[in-house]
């Protein structure tokens, strides 16, 4: 307890000491976020002079109110996937000249990051990937397509996934590398969503080299990087600790006042019932992600990850298809015609109802699918038997593709 209660004071002296410094309504927030790394603030957990202090990760979410409430700027909200996906990443597996290089300018934003995973013929099942890099010299020459790349038309920086050695299972023929997304032979193309904006990408590599200081990892071990950044990802996307009654949900809530307050129909009624079913449900998964958030220590998360992203994804479904049952007739119209942009970043759809509606189907899908997470808890948590794998043990070259 001494300790717990040395460590909270120390994190609390260095916001003190920060917010002093830097003001945040007074400073640049690329500045403001320097500041924050270089004092352990931006994952209290991460090591000494990576970030972090070392201690307890309870504590980021001690720091990080205390700095939202200030007017600090967000890491997260930055460089959503560099923060909550590649750092962990790239702090359990790299080097410790690729954690220098890397992690500050990742944090404060000037390098935007993007994970290059999924592919045409590989969704769910991500280690049959085929995108291939071969050595040559202190180089690895890069040739594929990866797909479904979140805010790759905004990222300097990749996290990729390549088959470099087709002779063994898929599984261990898989290398990590970090990517520059500038680089000669890369490409970045928009994929236009149902919303009208393209948060996602393909991105076509022909040719590209990378150096070998920039694999992650060893040879062959990339799927084992991979499992690092797959775990955060669910996390991140589905573990937030949210404020009570924010999200979709305080969409619907809103709604519902807007249009049936002091109605007693049965109708209204009726919609209430659902109403509160949806605010109990959300509020039930709230507090276990803050659970899950409390007992959580460095390194990479267990499967639990996957229950917050099953829940988050559902239930975000099902808040706004309620929302839009809400609006009635309204709920068939567009609201803006949708047209054709490239995002400044990715989101949920904000308080437009239609808009939101439409957004969230995708979060089912990215990620990893409901479908792959209920895998993960049926066989992982659960310890029910696997699905049948025949290309188990099959060399990747000798796998059957269409």
């Amino acid at each position: 307890m001494t300790v717990m209660g040395t460590d909270t004071e120390r994190v609390d002296s260095l916001v003190d000491q920060l917010l002093a410094d830097y003001p945040p309504k007074e400073t640049d927030p690329t500045t403001f976020l320097g500041a924050q790394f270089d004092r352990g603030l931006a994952w209290v957990h991460f090591p000494e002079g990576e970030g972090g202090l070392g201690l307890a990760p309870t504590l980021q979410t001690r720091a990080s109110t205390r700095l939202t409430e200030a007017g600090a700027p967000s890491a997260a909200m930055r460089n959503v996937i560099g923060y909550g996906m590649v750092a962990p990443t790239i702090v359990t597996h790299g080097t410790e000249e690729q954690k220098r290089r890397y992690l500050r300018p990742l944090f404060t934003g000037e390098e935007v990051w993007c994970q290059l995973f999924s592919e045409p013929g590989s969704g769910s099942d991500v280690a049959s990937l085929s995108t291939r890099a071969v050595r040559d010299g202190d180089e690895w020459v890069v040739n594929g397509q990866k797909v479904w790349t979140t805010v790759a038309h905004l990222a300097a920086k990749g996290l990729l996934l390549a088959r470099t050695n087709p002779e063994v299972p898929k599984h261990q023929g898989i290398t990590c590398f970090l990517v520059d997304m500038h680089a000669p032979g890369v490409e970045v193309r928009p994929l236009h969503q149902i919303t009208g904006e393209a948060e996602f990408n393909e991105v076509f590599f022909s040719d590209a080299r990378i150096p070998d200081t920039d694999r992650l990892g060893g040879e062959g071990e990339g799927w084992r990087t991979a499992i690092t950044t797959l775990m955060n990802e669910r996390v991140s996307i589905g573990g937030g600790v949210s404020r009570r009654g924010t999200g979709p949900i305080d969409v619907a809530i809103r709604l519902y006042k807007e249009r049936f307050a002091g109605d007693t129909s049965p109708h209204a009624m009726a919609l209430r019932d659902q109403l509160m079913q949806l605010w109990v449900a959300s509020e039930a998964s709230r507090l276990t992600n803050q659970r899950a958030s409390d007992l959580r220590r460095k390194g990479t998360p267990g499967p639990e990850g996957s229950v917050g992203k099953l829940a988050f994804a559902e239930q975000n479904k099902q808040i706004s298809s309620f929302s839009v049952d809400l609006l009635g007739a309204e709920g068939m119209l567009h609201s803006n015609n949708y047209p054709k942009v490239r995002p400044g970043g990715v989101g949920m759809g904000g308080p437009d109802v239609h808009k939101q509606f439409l957004r969230t189907r995708a979060n089912s899908i990215e990620g990893g699918t409901s479908e792959v997470m209920r895998n993960i808890l049926g066989e992982r948590v659960l310890g029910l038997p696997g699905e049948p794998r025949a290309d188990k043990d099959l060399a990747w070259k000798d796998v059957p593709r269409s």
